[in-house]
Order: structure tokens, then sequence, then C-alpha cells
């Protein structure tokens, strides 16, 4: 997860260039109140309508919210839906110029009535396609190729979605396939559901789902995850292909990873994903082909590629219907997995790269430091406190050995991975990291915070970064502190006990709560 996390902090705009079948979702909203008094169906009292780019087109705007910069290649019917879905993939920021006209076909349209019965959810109630699924004529491939072959030099990944509606017809797959094996550019396939996959030889990767496969293939599986029957089944796909690699996509499961680096070199892997409330799955193997693309051309490893890809095809059935997710939702999800998965504690860089893409997402970031050595309520005051001042808290602690420098030789009376796991434990704090420094400066332009969060017992020409902090945007807060709360307070108390003292030294009148 770290190195994908590195990718992601670093990620870079990439050219993708799209080819297959571009759709028109229609979507008919109303009410599915009442049944029809001559037939035993529901009606639906129509209040609004919306025409969203479907199939390809929505493999595009998916790569275009990932940062990708597309172009697109496909057949609309000179009509007024293949009108309707160029100016809407225009506006979306997709280049249409490889987009083609063909008359003797309708642009395909997919129209779904949508009811919303007693004001709860709105649910899909019928759905009608308006569409051919006859090859492509000479003239229109070859015109399609042409503009294809003169936008391929400039591509990062190229994009096969073939819904089986004529235009990925297997002249047009093998003569992509071909062109892009030549020229070096990787190609990934989203599959149709077809008996051979046969057209989609020598792609570099395919994203079949399970259904899919055992259709291509005439072999039943199951839908246990990870089986050897599945895994069997995926290495045999992507050895008879000739492919470097294959996603058999598998639902709520996940999916499984071949990797395919000849006969003696097969590697299979089995990616779980998030357990995720499903709403809606329209859109969701679109998602992964733009998902697998996008981090393919940043240069993720395809296990890596995987994770990204079933973190956004996650988000995706989360909500109705089929909308682009954007590469700061993808990079949150990640990171709030991660955190699942590794606690609070960050090195500097793993705070830096989480800061960034939360900070990407309109997040106010907080940062205060201490030695936190024996935690007391004063410490929980300010650090409640210091939450409350933005969206995540970053806390720096000092090292044993920098306590030891402060302190002296007797502190810290807890060591610092004891103090990590206490802090780790209290909701107001969202990353921990150690620094051995004299001071937290390393650490707060890495992390770049928005607010600077010290005691008020310090003055702001005290506070160490506060120009930093300030020069960038920021500013600097002096929490108000609890009296009579410090540590120093209590190991003195604590040692004054041992002693036979029973009171011990007076507190502070001034509260001070050295950390």
């Amino acid at each position: 997860m770290g190195e994908l996390l590195a990718k992601l902090a670093a990620w870079r705009p990439f050219t993708a260039l799209v080819v297959g079948d571009f759709m028109l979702d229609q979507l008919v909203y109303g009410d599915a109140e009442r049944m029809s008094p001559d037939a035993p169906v529901p009606v639906l009292r129509v209040h609004r309508t919306e025409a969203l780019p479907g199939g390809a087109a929505n493999v595009c705007l998916d790569i275009v919210a990932l940062r990708g910069r597309v172009i697109a290649f496909g057949v609309t019917g000179e009509d007024a839906e293949g009108a309707t879905l160029r100016e809407a993939l225009g506006a979306g920021g997709v280049d249409t110029n490889g987009l083609i006209t063909d008359s003797a076909r309708p642009t395909t349209v997919k129209r779904s009535l949508v009811g919303l019965a007693q004001h709860r959810h709105p649910q899909k109630m019928f759905r009608m396609d308006m569409e051919s699924t006859e090859p492509l004529s000479d003239g229109r491939l070859e015109e399609l190729l042409r503009r294809f072959d003169a936008a391929l030099a400039d591509a990062d990944v190229v994009c096969i979605e073939d819904y089986n509606k004529g235009v990925c017809c297997e002249r047009l797959c093998c003569a992509v396939i071909e062109r892009c094996r030549s020229a070096g550019k990787p190609v990934i396939v989203d599959p149709a559901l077809i008996e051979s996959y046969e057209r989609y030889r020598g792609a570099t990767a395919i994203t079949p789902n399970r259904t899919e496969a055992e259709l291509a293939t005439g072999r039943r599986v199951g839908d246990a995850p990870a089986s050897v029957d599945q895994i069997d089944l995926a290495v045999t796909m992507a050895r008879g292909l000739d492919l470097e690699a294959l996603v058999l996509t598998l639902d709520r499961h996940g999916a499984l990873l071949v990797e395919n680096g000849g006969e003696a070199d097969v590697r299979a892997t089995h990616l779980p994903t998030v357990a995720r409330q499903v709403y809606d799955v329209t859109g969701a193997g679109d998602m992964v082909l733009a998902a697998l693309a996008a981090a393919r051309a940043n240069g993720t490893s395809w296990p890596d590629a995987v994770r990204f890809a079933n973190a956004a095809a996650g988000l995706e059935v989360e909500i109705f219907g089929v909308k682009p997710i954007p590469l700061e939702r993808v990079h949150h999800a990640l990171l709030v997995e991660s955190r699942k998965l590794l606690g609070k504690e960050r090195t500097l860089e793993e705070a830096a790269i989480e800061a960034a893409a939360l900070r990407r997402e309109g997040k106010t970031i907080v940062f205060t430091n201490g030695c936190f050595d024996i935690l007391h309520a004063g410490h929980v005051s300010l650090l409640r406190k210091a939450a409350r001042m933005g969206d995540a808290l970053v806390v720096g602690i000092n090292s044993d050995a920098s306590v030891r420098r402060l302190k002296g030789p007797d502190r810290p009376v807890h060591h610092e991975q004891d103090r990590i796991e206490i802090l780790s434990e209290l909701e107001s704090v969202d990353m921990v990291i150690v620094f051995d420094d004299e001071t937290p400066l390393k650490l707060i332009e890495a992390v770049k915070p928005d607010v600077l969060v010290k005691g008020a017992d310090y003055t702001r020409d005290r506070v160490v970064g506060a120009d930093l902090v300030e020069s960038w945007g920021g500013r600097v807060e002096l929490a108000p502190l609890l009296e009579g709360r410090s540590t120093s307070g209590v190991v003195s108390r604590m040692r004054s006990a041992r002693s036979g003292s029973a009171d011990g030294p007076p507190v502070s009148p001034r509260g001070a709560q050295d950390a």
C-alpha cells in the first residue's frame, strides 16, 4: 500500500485513447405510486429526464476524473442523440475528434425508467435499448483506424471498451491491438459478454468478470473467491491469449490478478476489496477499466493498479447511476484503508503523502507536537481543541533520545512506542510521527499544516515553525490550558510519593502542560 500511496502523491497527467461502443444513457425519473387501471403495471409520473454518456463514453469521463487527457474513438448515428452525446463528452473535457458518424446506424441509447415509490430511494423499473449490433462497414472501419493512427504516438495507454454493439468487431480489435504492440503502447480491454475472446489476443490485459469469463471459456468455476478452478481458468486465458495480465473481477470479493511472465513465471494474486453498501453496479466495469489504465499510465505495479481499481469501483457502486469518481476520492479511500491496516503511526514520507491527498480534497490539516510522556487531562484537552480547528490532526512526538536531551537522563517515563500506542487510541488524533531533531521543523515543512497549535503557555514568537506556516497562508493558534496539569508536576509528585512526602511540590499556578 505504501508504494501505491507514493505513486498517488506523485500522480501525473497522462493521455488515453478510448476505443469502443459509445452510448447515451437516458434516465427518466418520476413517482411510481399507483398501478395502471387498464393493466397490472406501475404508472410512472415523470418529473425530469437526464442524459449521460454511457459505455465507452463513461470510460472517457472516468479517465478525465482521474486526470487523464482522453481522445474518443467510436461511432454515433447522425441523429439528435449522437449530437447530445458529443456535446456531453466535449463539456466533460473529452476530445471527440476520433468519433465518426454513420447514417446507417442509430446512436446506441439505453433509456431507463426510474421510479421513486413512497418517497424512498430511486429504483430502475424498466429499460429500453435503441441500437444496432451490425459490424462496421469497411469504409467506417478504415476511417476510424486512420484517426486512431494519427493519435497513437501521443498515447500513454489505450482502452478498448467492448459492449458487442458492432463497433469492436474482430477486425477493429485485432487492428488496434496490433498497432499498439508495434508502437509499444499498453492496451487494456474490458471484454464483451461473448463466447470467444480471440479478438483480444495479444492485448496487454483484459478485465472480464466471472460470468463473462465462464461464457468465453465454456467452464463453470463457481463464486468462491480465488478458488483453484478460478485460478486455473484465469491462468489458461492469460496464456492462451498471450496477455501480460488478466484481471478477473469478483464483485464483492475483489479481483483475481494473473501476471503472465511466461511458462515458468505465472503469478496469481487475490486482491480483496473493502466491503461496501452496493447501491447500483452500473458503470463498475467501466470504472475498473479506467482506473487500471490510469494507474498503469502512472507506472504502478499490476497488484497496486488492481488495488486502485478495486477502490474506485467500490466507490462507484455506492452511488445511484453512473458518475465519474475523482482521483481525490479514490486516494482518500485508499488512505482510510491504509489507516486500518497500519494504525496511526506514520513515517515523515507517509505523513507528507497523506497530508497532500487531504489537502487536494480541501481538508484543513492541523499540527501540534510535544513529548507526551505521561498522558494526562491537559494533553487530552489540548489535542481535542486542536482537532476541532480542522479536519485532520497530525501529532509530532519527540523520540526517546530527543526527550532525554530536553528533559534529562531519567526521561522519558514511557518509551516512544508506548507513547505512540496511547496517542493512537485518541479519537482526536489522525496521525502520529516520531522526530529525533531538537525541533519539529522538518515535520512542519513536510506536512505543511494549515493550523499550527501550541499551548497558551507559549507566545507566538516562541512557536517553532510559526513563520513558515504563515508564509503559505496558515495560522498559529495558542490553545487555552487546563490549570494545574503538567507532566513535570506528575513526575515530581510520583518521586515525592516514593520518598515519603505525600503532598509533593505545589503545582504551577500557570497550569503549564509541558508535553
